[in-house]
This record gives C-alpha cells, structure tokens and sequence, in this order.
C-alpha cells in the first residue's frame, strides 16, 4: 500500500504564487480581502514552525506590482523571494535550485491564478517528485471556472486541504500534551491571535 501523506513541519516548505496587486484587482473586494487575510495567517503559522517559504513574483513588476504589504509584513528571514517569467516556477532555474536545496519534500502552495501558474507550478513540483498540497482557501483566480484545473491537479497527485487542517495537522496534538509542550518550549509562546481557520 502506498505510504499516506501527511503534512510534517520539517518535511515541508511554503510556496506563494504571484500574489501581486494586478491579479488581486481582478477579484472582488470581499474575496481580496479574504486572500489577503488568510495569505498572512497562513505565512505566520509556517514561520511560527520553522518552515520555509517561497515566494514568487511575475514579471513585469512595474505592470504587475509586488505582494501586497499586509501580506509581507509577515515574511521573516525564512522567505526568500524570486521574480520570474516561466507560469512554471519550477522552470526557472533559481527557484528550482533554491527549493532543491531547501531538502523539503513537500510543498504546500498558496497563489493564483488556479488555471495558470498555480497549475503548471503544481505540475512541475509534481513532475520534481514533491508532494505538493494546496490550501482551498488561498488559491484564487480571475476565471470564473477552474474545475478543468482543479481536476487536472487532482489527477496528478496534488492534495487539497484547508488552511484549518493544516493548522491542526502543524500542531499535532492538544495543549498539555508533553511532547506538545517541549515543541513550544523550543519554538515559543503560540500566538495567541492566528486563527485555528480562514476567514470565509
């Protein structure tokens, strides 16, 4: 039988796709909001564990923009940066490079646009031999139809999960366990204010 997937802290690396301000604008403001919101949480949860993360920014940066700042304020010293031109981030050599180096097996992906760079990014990570996992709630696309995408991704070998079961697959057991307890004595009080679920 195949072994299951689950999501482990040192086994994983974050990857936010092109979340820039020319692809948010193409959204309504309700939905932008919540990407926004969740997009920070979900990078304050991976650096309260320790995980690296990507991000990637298309091409042309003057037309397309950068990742909005109440989105970065949350990137530390773990996220790296690239721009790129390939839809593909795994085709650009850098960013191969770096998550190669990062010797994380998994990755867990956040971006748009579901049906193009979020697609052949997934596709390519898949093609690496990653374990690739999308959170539902961070993906998100001008398009108003992206079943052929999320199909497409599905068959080969991505997981879907919530940024909810993620929290919970991270933490791993309840407060007072022991071992739960040593985990935060090395990384440090849990903040109080992330949310164990997205704002929908």
């Amino acid at each position: 039988m195949p072994a299951t997937k689950r999501i482990v802290a040192n086994r994983c690396c974050g990857v936010v796709v092109d979340l820039q301000d020319f692809f948010l604008r193409q959204i309504d403001k309700r939905q932008r909001d919540r990407v926004t919101v969740n997009t920070g949480n979900f990078i304050r949860l991976l650096d309260y564990f320790q995980i690296p993360l990507v991000v990637t920014l298309e091409r042309p940066l003057e037309l397309k923009g950068t990742l909005p700042n109440d989105v970065g304020r949350h990137l530390s010293d773990r996220a790296l940066t690239f721009e790129k031109n390939y839809f593909d981030l795994t085709k650009d050599t850098a960013i191969a490079r770096h998550l190669a180096g990062l010797k994380r097996r998994q990755a867990i992906v956040a971006g748009c646009e579901t049906d193009v760079c979020v697609l052949q990014s997934c596709l390519g990570l898949v093609d690496l031999g990653y374990e690739v996992y999308i959170v539902e709630e961070l993906i998100f696309s001008s398009a108003r139809n992206v079943d052929a995408a999320l199909a497409r991704m599905r068959d080969a070998g991505v997981t879907f999960t919530s940024y909810k079961t993620l929290f919970y697959e991270l933490i791993e057991a309840v407060e007072g366990d022991a071992r739960l307890e040593k985990k935060f004595a090395v990384l440090g009080p849990f903040p109080e204010d992330l949310p164990d679920t997205a704002v929908r």
